[in-house]
């Protein structure tokens, strides 16, 4: 598997040269992962940036209860990482797991830092990817307070519909907030309105 689209990920939107953002893609180790393998496990440090380049992950906790609450699904052409505990260095409250066979290129928080401290261009990549990740963050919790099911269910299907393709409903359900019942009564109803 070749870096190409690596590199086409560091060079959107930035004003890095080709030369400098091939340097930094020299950084990057290859990685793949098996349907149901863990990247980041709770109660381990988060020490992989992975850009995810095939394959669908999931990021899940425990509420208090036991049950797993999903909260994060990642798709090809995205960063995946724990913020908190990579730039922490504390244990992880989620996990990261691979809905599907996975493939992508990681470095580690030595390496990030390395980067970040050679070359100017890659601080600035470095922040949108985080300003970005805040952003869909808060923009997330907003919608939990402020749009109704409904809403939330037509927002996902609209903006990352393969992942209903890629996770049980049951994780769906749980990402949006609601029981594997509410979800199907949506889906049946949003089916018969288009």
């Amino acid at each position: 598997m070749t870096k190409e689209k690596l590199i086409d990920f560091l060079h959107q939107g930035n004003n890095i040269s080709p030369i400098v953002y091939q340097r930094i893609a020299e950084y990057f180790n290859y990685k793949k992962l098996a349907k149901g393998e863990f990247q980041l496990s709770a109660g381990k440090i988060c020490d992989e940036y992975l850009f995810l380049e095939k394959g669908y992950l999931r990021a899940f906790v425990h509420d208090t209860e036991g049950n797993e609450v999903t909260t994060n699904f990642y798709e090809p052409g995205e960063m995946v990482f724990e913020v908190s505990s990579f730039f922490k260095r504390g244990k992880s409250k989620e996990n990261i797991h691979a809905m599907s066979e996975c493939e992508g290129w990681y470095i580690t928080f030595a390496q990030l830092n390395t980067l970040f401290h050679s070359i100017p261009e890659f601080r600035d990549f470095g922040r949108s990817i985080l300003v970005q990740g805040f952003a869909g963050l808060k923009s997330r919790t907003l919608s939990m307070i402020t749009e109704t099911a409904e809403q939330r269910y037509a927002e996902l299907l609209k903006s990352s519909p393969a992942i209903f393709q890629q996770a049980p409903l049951k994780n769906i359900a749980s990402f949006l907030g609601i029981t594997d019942t509410s979800l199907s009564r949506i889906r049946k109803e949003f089916a018969k309105k288009h």
